[in-house]
């Protein structure tokens, strides 16, 4: 079989990335930019953390029959259609910002309507990319999208900061303008991506609970699939934790901003390292090294809120980051029979994402009951469990090293 072309002349697949990368960068933005509003119209880390529990509750409700929709649909389209609908809700945001009309209801609405595109957005990409690359170079064009939300956290959150220091209302433009970037290229992508259809249909039920089943049948990948659900919850709070130990000690939305570009930094680092770090390490040492590292740094945004502490910090917990994803990502694509792959994702995005809302929730609670300080020494506790967990759990010191026998739907 002749070698494919290189992945850097693959126009499909650098057009989405192109857009992708401009989409995220907005993303990213405000991302920041939504608790610094809510924070500046209500003074209440619970009601930024309520925005952030709309804006992903989505992740816990709808990934599963999202998942089943996208592979029944042109995946280019129903791209189209989310990024469609996600620049209006940000132009809307950012008008009714601008205009002094921006309530925390329809920050809620606003939030949750953009999450809800989100999720089918991102399981069509997913699909769209096995559809575009080569098998051969999945794991490069899967480095170059990590390298793309690593380098849009980078810049997207100092730059959501930024922008919020120009105008309330400009980061919520700047996101629109991104999507409206993404759809250019989207329209340019000038070929259908439908998977082949592998046989007849059945009840969406049916599917969902099929890639259930066999995911809660693979001990490695249900124990990780449940101690990431863990450590996402936790960092959703933590985020939210940074933000307001910031403002508490007085930082601008500039340099909270520049807090958070740290984490960037970090996770671009991790990315650059991930492969290297993968094929040296043994895939439980990445697993279970990673917890111990977050729990090790987690203290330090209590013990020294200093600006430039918490982004180094935060840089340590955003570079082992990576090295996870890509060793649970490579086991997970080895591991799973083709025509479940996306179910399966389906599911464990659900469990991973799922926990986002929840802690940005609970974490908002807690700052709001205990103080910043105190809450991220109840984070960091919370952090201890997931490690030791992670250390004691059978299948996770044992990771799997090739398909298990029943390897069929």
């Amino acid at each position: 079989m002749p070698e494919p072309a290189s992945l850097r002349r693959n126009r499909h697949f650098q057009l989405l990335w192109i857009g992708q990368a401009a989409s995220a960068l907005g993303s990213r933005a405000s991302t920041v930019a939504y608790p610094l509003l809510v924070l500046a119209l209500t003074g209440s880390p619970a009601a930024a953390g309520l925005v952030g529990f709309a804006a992903t509750i989505p992740y816990l409700v709808l990934q599963l029959p999202a998942g089943v929709l996208v592979d029944r649909v042109d995946r280019r389209r129903a791209m189209m259609a989310c990024d469609a609908g996600r620049l209006t809700i940000l132009a809307g945001v950012a008008a009714a910002v601008a205009m002094g009309q921006a309530s925390l209801p329809l920050l809620i609405a606003a939030a949750f309507a953009e999450g809800c595109l989100t999720v089918v957005f991102n399981l069509a990409e997913l699909s769209a990319i096995q559809l575009l690359v080569h098998s051969q170079q999945m794991e490069a064009a899967l480095a170059q999208n990590e390298a793309r939300v690593r380098g849009a956290g980078l810049a997207g959150q100092p730059l959501g900061g930024f922008l919020f220091g120009l105008g309330r209302a400009v980061p919520f433009a700047a996101d629109a303008a991104t999507y409206g970037m993404s759809l250019v290229t989207l329209a340019a992508i000038r070929r259908p991506l439908v998977a082949a259809d592998t046989g007849g249909r059945r009840h969406p039920w049916t599917e969902m609970v099929e890639g259930l089943g066999w995911l809660w049948r693979q001990p490695f990948l249900r124990s990780t699939t449940l101690i990431v659900a863990g450590s996402n919850g936790l960092f959703q709070a933590v985020i939210l934790a940074v933000i307001v130990v910031a403002r508490a000690h007085g930082a601008s939305p500039a340099v909270v901003g520049l807090i958070l570009a740290g984490w960037g930094v970090g996770g671009l680092a991790g990315a650059a390292a991930a492969a290297w770090l993968g094929k040296r390490l043994p895939a439980a040492a990445v697993v279970i090294g990673a917890n111990w590292v977050w729990t090790a740094l987690l203290p330090v945004l209590a013990l020294a809120p200093r600006p430039i502490v918490i982004g180094a910090a935060g840089a340590g917990m955003a570079f082992v980051g990576p090295a996870w994803n890509v060793v649970l990502g490579s086991i997970e694509m080895r591991l799973t029979p083709p025509a479940l792959l996306r179910r399966v994702q389906a599911v464990q995005m659900t469990a991973a994402y799922g926990a986002i809302p929840l802690g940005s929730l609970i974490g908002g609670l807690m700052l709001d009951r205990l103080g910043p300080e105190e809450a991220v020494w109840a984070l960091a506790a919370c952090m201890l469990v997931v490690a030791v967990v992670a250390t004691l759990t059978p299948s996770v010191r044992r990771p799997p090293v090739s398909a298990p026998a029943a390897a069929s739907p």
